[in-house]
């Protein structure tokens, strides 16, 4: 059984077991979390949400918060000697998928 859930404005494909990094939510290690569920399939059987499904939840649990690696940005404009040059981690979280149901 897999579905296809929501949260920080992108979609994830998943099923019971899968640890992935999603955009940071604002709760600490070991909290239970829930996210919305726009399809599933179970044994072949596809069912699709008008945008969520109502019945279906999709509960996981907060395993670690975390930042990316830092990204180098380096603004420029010739002839002007304006040189900007900044960092940037992303936080994210990283959630296991405990149930779908």
């Amino acid at each position: 059984m897999f579905a296809v859930i929501e949260t920080g404005g992108k979609q994830y494909k998943v099923q019971a077991g899968d640890v992935l990094n999603v955009e940071k939510l604002n709760n600490n290690v070991g909290d239970k979390v829930e996210f919305k569920v726009l399809l599933t399939s179970n044994e072949g059987k596809v069912v699709c949400g008008t945008p969520v499904l109502d019945k279906v939840v999709c509960t996981a649990e907060v395993v670690a918060q975390g930042k990316c690696d830092k990204v180098t940005v380096y603004k420029y404009k010739a002839k002007k000697n304006v040189r900007k040059k900044q960092g940037h981690r992303q936080p994210y979280t990283t959630v296991k998928i405990v149930e779908i149901k």
